[in-house]
């Protein structure tokens, strides 16, 4: 217990049962005052540790509450009904009514008061913004940018102050892989508010109880009703579960490499051999892995292959392939 709890109990308990002797002459025990003072105390003691953890808006809503609730219960208790009942019982029910509505009153104040925010007057506002919040990962990916630059992004890019934290730690890492990954994070982001045709905001809003930044993240989007912008695939299935809208970047790549169709005729350059026997490996502009037939003898060549099929995975698109016969012309 604080050193000031203590001095206050001394000091009230002590006066309130003195003076209770000197001017009320014992009408009641001075250990039935003392207790009943200690008990106060101990209690209000109790209620200024919840109130001190207790967020601000849950404490203003629960006084709202409280207020409502006894204007009510006055209202509902406003009216005589002693000729149907006996005037002590009534008193009771009326007590009992009001200290009910009131504890309704305080209750519901509290818990609709951690749900209140200012966003509430400007949710057309929020609306019309459109947030889409950057995690760490799209921000390090960096095709965000090129995105932008589009124009395809519509409505406001959001990038949380935790965010550019994390980006700064990994920025500072000692390993210098991480750390080039941090400042081309922190470029990237500089390059995009560098950008006229997208509006970029930073938001202090944080949630200085959860650690995890995914976390944070899912409960911003929720708060403002935004979308995710991200890479990670922990996030988008944590996000789906939450019905949170994610907006992935890699699947955005994966549906805009061109389509091969079979009996298609591509040129690639075979670079290494495949994991099956006789079986080369070449790669298309955006990526995409060619497995062709027989073409483990021509690395380093540059052929023309037949499209044969097409293979979708949950890491992208491959296409099997055979070398085009070109002895017919």
């Amino acid at each position: 217990m604080p050193i000031i709890h203590i001095i206050f109990y001394i000091f009230f308990t002590s006066s309130v049962t003195i003076l209770y002797h000197l001017f009320f002459h014992e009408q009641v025990k001075t250990f039935i005052v003392f207790l009943i003072t200690s008990c106060f105390c101990i209690l209000s003691f109790f209620a200024i540790e919840y109130l001190k953890k207790l967020d601000l808006r849950k404490l203003i809503g629960g006084l709202v509450g409280a207020f409502l609730g006894l204007f009510i219960g006055k209202l509902i208790t406003k009216n005589d009904f002693t000729f149907i009942i006996d005037q002590k019982i009534y008193n009771y029910v009326i007590a009992f009514v009001q200290i009910l509505i009131f504890y309704i009153g305080i209750h519901i104040g509290v818990q609709k008061g951690g749900e209140f925010s200012l966003k509430t007057f400007f949710r057309k506002a929020d609306e019309d913004k459109n947030y889409k919040i950057l995690d760490t990962s799209v921000i390090i990916d960096g095709r965000i940018a090129e995105i932008c630059e589009t124009g395809f992004i519509e409505g406001t890019l959001l990038i949380p102050q935790f965010v550019l934290i994390e980006l700064q730690h990994i920025a500072d890492s000692h390993d210098h892989l991480k750390r080039v990954r941090g400042r081309r994070g922190l470029d990237v982001i500089k390059r995009i508010q560098g950008q006229t045709n997208i509006e970029v905001e930073i938001t202090d809003i944080d949630f200085p109880k959860v650690k995890e930044v995914d976390s944070k993240l899912i409960l911003l989007a929720q708060r403002l009703n935004a979308k995710i912008l991200t890479n990670d695939y922990n996030l988008l299935k944590l996000a789906e579960v939450q019905g949170i809208t994610v907006l992935n970047i890699n699947a955005l790549a994966t549906a805009l490499k061109p389509i091969a169709l079979p009996g298609e005729t591509l040129t690639i350059t075979i670079i290494k051999e495949g994991k099956e026997a006789k079986q080369g490996i070449g790669y298309l502009d955006d990526g995409t892995m060619v497995v062709v037939e027989d073409g483990n003898d021509k690395i380093g060549e540059k052929l023309d292959v037949v499209v044969t099929s097409i293979l979708q995975t949950t890491a992208g698109r491959m296409i099997f392939a055979k070398i085009k016969d070109n002895s017919n012309k």
